[in-house]
C-alpha cells in the first residue's frame, strides 16, 4: 500500500519516478498548471488590492478528483514540480485546489530525473517558497494586464485577433529598430591590397595584407579606387623583405557550460533548431528516454536556467572521465562564470546526467534531432572541463620599399594549434580555429619577390539583421525576460504574423511595423527595453524576498490604464491591406489574396462574402520544375513534413526532399539539390557532386533569389 504521494508536472516523469522510489510511493502528474486567471475577462480585482482570481482550468476537473482522493490515501503529500518560480506556483496552487492540509504536505525539487537526484531530494523536503510563488503571481499578472489592457485596443484599431505581451512587444521593437538602422545605413567604399609573393624555401606563394605606410602618422585605409590604383603603381616595382617575426602563444579558454540562452544559440548554430525545437527536444531528454536494458532515464539536467554552475558530483565525474579517456594534460581548472544580479543560482547549467552515458552509447535509443542535441550539450559539458587550447600565432611583417623609398607596411598573420585541449571535443558553430603553416619555413633572410598585386573594392555593411539565436543573445544582454520565456516570445511574434523568418533571418512584416508604431507611440515604456529589464529586476526582488510583489502592481497598472484610455480616444484606425497575388480566382476572376489562418497562410478571394473561394497557399522558391518547366514550391506532408514539389501537381509528379537551388549540373544540365555544403546533381543517373564553395560568384547571386525561409 503506497504511504506516499509524489505529484510531479508531466506525465512523461511518472514512470521514471515511480520505478526509483518504490511500491511505498505513488507518483501522479497534475500535467502543467492546474488552476489560471479566467479567459473571459482580466480576473484581477483592481478595487481589492489587485486581487488575482484564480479558477481551475477547464477540463482538470477530473484529474483534480483523482489526485484528491490518491492524496487522502497518502500519510504525506510530496509537491515535486519543476525547480523554478513557475514549478513552486504551481506547487501553491495544487495546495489551493486539491485542499491539502499543510501539516502533510512538503515542497521538494530535483535538477536532474536520476535515482541519485530524486532519493537525496527526499531526504531535504521545505515548504512552499512564497517569495518565489509571489515573483511567479507578479509576472502573471503584469502580463495579463498588458495583454488584455491593450489587445483589445489592437483589434478595434487594426484587426481582431492580434495581441500586445509584455515581453513580446519589446522584442518586436528591437528587431524593428534593427531593421531601422539597416535601411538607414549608407554604405561606404574601401579598398584592400594584397601582395602574392614568392618565397624563397616555400612551395606555394605567400599573400600578405597591406597594412598601411610605414609612416604611423599617414591614414593607412585605402578610400577609393584612385588611391588604390596609385598605390598598386608605387608598390608594383619595390622591394620587399621581411622586417619582423613575432611568435606567440595565446591560450584560448573552454566555454562554459549551456544555459537555456546558450543552448538555444548554439543549437541554432550547429543545428538550425529554432528555440521552440530546442526547446520540445530538450524536454524529451530531461523527462526521460527509454534506453535499452535500462528503462526511462532523464539524461540532461534541467533546461531551464542560466547557471553556469555544476554541482560537486558532477564536477568529480567528468574529471575522472576526462583524465581516463584523453589524459591528465587535458583536464582543466573549474570555469565558473561571474554571477551577475540577473542570474538565478538555484539551478545548475545544461549538462548530461551522467558524462559516461556518451552520445554514440545510447544512439540507438534516441531519434535523429535527440541525438544531435544530446550529443551537443554533452560535447559542451565535457569542454568546458577541459584544459584550454594553446594557439601559436606568427606575426610576420614586411616591408615594401617604392622606388623613391617610401616605406609601405603588409602582415602575414598565422596560426597554428599548438595543443588543441577542449578542441579535442568540441569547436564551437562559428568559432573553429584554422591551423595553418603558411609561414613554417620564412626568416629574416628568406627573399621575397612580387609575383602579383590583388587591389579589391569593397564597401561597410550594415549589422546584420536578428535571427532567433542573435535575438535571444540580445534579449539575455538586456536582462530582458528568463530562459523560460525566450522560445514563447519568439513564437508568439512569428505566429502572429509580426515577424517572418527567412533564411534564419527575422523581418518585419506590415502588421507588424503597425503594432509596433501604435506601442511605440502610445505605450512607450512598455516597450522600453530598459523599463522591462528594471520590471525584470523588480521581480527579482520579490524572488529574493525584499520587494512586495503587490507593491510593483501598484506601481505598474494606473499608466497603463491612463495610455490606454487615451489611446482608445485618441488612435486612428489602421486598416492593413492583405497580400494580393497572382493567383486568379478561378470562380470569379479576382486576383487572390494572402490570408492567416491557425496552420499557417492561404489563399483567398477578396471577394468574400459573394465569393468564398479558398485554396491552399505554396511558397514559390524560385526555381523551375525541370520535368514541367512549372514553378517548384514548398509543400507538407501529412505529418508536417517539408519537401518541395511542382505546382502542376498531380499531373507533374516531381518532388524532392532536398532543396533544388537555381544551379545547373555542369555534366549534364539537370538542377542541384542542397545536401548541407555540397550540391548534388538531380539525375540519380548522373551522380554530379560539388561543393557550395566552388560556385562561381555570378551563379551565386543569381541562386540568392532562390531561397524561401528555411524552418528550422
Amino acid at each position: 500500500m503506497a504511504k506516499y504521494l509524489v505529484i510531479v508536472e508531466s506525465p512523461a516523469k511518472v514512470k521514471t519516478i515511480k520505478k526509483f522510489l518504490g511500491p511505498k510511493y505513488d507518483v501522479a502528474a497534475s500535467q502543467g498548471h492546474v488552476r489560471d486567471l479566467p479567459k473571459s475577462r482580466m480576473g484581477i480585482d483592481i478595487e481589492h488590492d489587485y486581487e488575482p482570481q484564480y479558477i481551475t482550468i477547464r477540463g482538470k476537473g477530473d484529474l483534480l478528483a483523482d489526485l484528491r482522493r490518491r492524496a487522502k490515501k497518502a500519510d504525506r503529500v510530496y509537491l515535486a514540480t519543476d525547480p523554478d518560480r513557475e514549478g513552486e506556483a504551481i506547487s501553491w496552487h495544487l495546495m489551493a485546489a486539491l485542499k491539502l492540509d499543510p501539516e502533510k504536505v512538503s515542497r521538494i525539487t530535483f535538477n536532474e530525473i536520476t535515482k541519485s537526484a530524486v532519493t537525496e531530494s527526499l531526504k531535504h523536503p521545505r515548504d512552499i517558497d512564497m517569495n518565489l510563488v509571489d515573483a511567479q503571481q507578479a509576472r502573471r499578472v503584469l502580463d495579463r494586464m498588458v495583454g488584455y489592457e491593450i489587445s483589445p485596443l489592437l483589434w478595434k484599431k487594426v484587426k481582431r485577433g492580434l495581441s500586445a505581451g509584455r515581453v513580446q512587444s519589446v522584442a518586436l521593437r528591437m528587431i524593428a529598430d534593427r531593421e531601422e538602422e539597416i535601411s538607414s545605413f549608407i554604405p561606404e567604399e574601401y579598398w584592400t591590397l594584397d601582395a602574392v609573393l614568392d618565397a624563397s624555401g616555400e612551395k606555394k606563394p605567400i599573400t600578405a595584407h597591406y597594412a598601411g605606410p610605414a609612416d604611423k602618422s599617414k591614414d593607412a585605409g585605402i578610400k577609393n579606387s584612385a588611391e588604390a590604383e596609385a598605390l598598386r603603381k608605387a608598390l608594383q616595382g619595390a622591394s620587399y623583405e621581411i622586417s619582423e617575426i613575432k611568435t606567440s602563444t595565446r591560450e584560448r579558454k573552454s566555454p562554459l557550460p549551456f544555459t537555456t540562452s546558450t543552448l538555444q544559440q548554439e543549437a541554432s548554430k550547429a543545428l538550425n533548431f529554432s528555440t521552440q525545437k530546442t526547446m520540445r527536444i530538450a524536454q524529451q531528454l530531461y523527462e526521460g528516454i527509454e534506453l535499452k536494458g535500462q528503462g526511462s532515464v532523464g539524461i540532461i539536467t534541467y533546461l531551464r536556467t542560466d547557471s553556469t554552475r555544476i554541482s560537486e558530483e558532477a564536477m568529480a565525474a567528468s574529471s575522472d572521465y576526462i583524465q581516463t579517456t584523453y589524459g591528465a594534460e587535458y583536464l582543466g581548472p573549474a570555469q565558473q562564470k561571474k554571477t551577475s544580479a540577473k542570474i538565478q543560482d538555484a539551478h545548475e547549467a545544461i549538462r548530461p546526467t551522467d558524462i559516461a552515458r556518451t552520445p554514440d552509447s545510447i544512439k540507438d535509443s534516441l531519434d535523429r534531432d535527440q541525438y544531435r542535441l544530446y550529443k551537443l550539450i554533452w560535447k559542451r559539458f565535457v569542454a568546458s572541463r577541459m584544459a584550454g587550447a594553446k594557439i601559436e600565432t606568427t606575426q610576420v611583417r614586411i616591408t615594401a620599399t617604392a622606388a623613391d623609398h617610401t616605406a609601405y607596411l603588409f602582415t602575414l598573420p598565422c596560426s597554428r594549434i599548438a595543443f588543441d585541449g577542449f578542441l579535442k571535443v568540441y569547436a564551437p558553430a562559428d568559432e573553429e580555429e584554422k591551423d595553418t603553416v603558411q609561414v613554417k619555413g620564412l626568416t629574416k633572410d628568406t627573399v621575397l619577390s612580387l609575383e602579383k598585386l590583388e587591389a579589391k573594392q569593397h564597401f561597410t555593411q550594415p549589422v546584420a539583421h536578428y535571427t532567433e539565436a542573435s535575438l535571444v543573445h540580445a534579449l539575455e544582454e538586456q536582462g530582458i525576460g528568463r530562459p523560460s520565456t525566450y522560445a514563447p516570445t519568439i513564437t508568439t511574434i512569428l505566429s502572429r504574423h509580426y515577424v517572418t523568418k527567412e533564411n534564419k533571418n527575422l523581418y518585419m512584416t506590415e502588421l507588424g511595423e503597425a503594432v509596433n508604431g501604435i506601442m511605440k507611440k502610445e505605450f512607450p515604456s512598455i516597450v522600453d527595453p530598459g523599463f522591462t529589464a528594471n520590471l525584470e529586476s523588480l521581480l527579482d526582488g520579490v524572488a529574493g524576498g525584499t520587494v512586495k510583489w503587490k507593491t510593483v502592481i501598484e506601481n505598474f497598472y494606473p499608466d497603463l490604464d491612463e495610455a490606454v484610455q487615451r489611446a482608445s480616444k485618441e488612435l486612428e484606425k489602421i486598416t492593413i491591406q492583405d497580400e494580393v497575388t497572382d493567383e486568379i480566382c478561378e470562380k470569379c476572376g479576382r486576383h487572390m489574396v494572402i490570408k492567416y489562418g491557425p496552420h499557417g497562410k492561404f489563399l483567398a478571394c477578396p471577394g468574400f462574402p459573394e465569393c468564398r473561394n479558398t485554396k491552399p497557399y505554396f511558397e514559390k522558391i524560385g526555381v523551375a520544375c525541370p520535368k514541367c518547366g512549372k514553378d517548384i514550391v514548398i509543400k507538407k506532408t501529412r505529418k508536417g513534413r517539408k519537401y518541395y514539389g511542382c505546382m502542376g501537381n498531380p499531373e507533374c509528379d516531381f518532388m524532392t526532399w532536398s532543396r533544388p537551388v537555381n544551379i545547373r549540373c555542369p555534366k549534364c544540365g539537370s538542377i542541384m539539390l542542397e545536401k548541407g555544403s555540397k550540391l548534388i546533381c538531380y539525375n540519380e543517373d548522373c551522380g554530379y557532386v560539388m561543393n557550395k564553395s566552388d560556385v562561381p560568384k555570378e551563379e551565386e547571386t543569381a541562386a540568392a533569389g532562390d531561397s524561401a525561409a528555411k524552418e528550422a
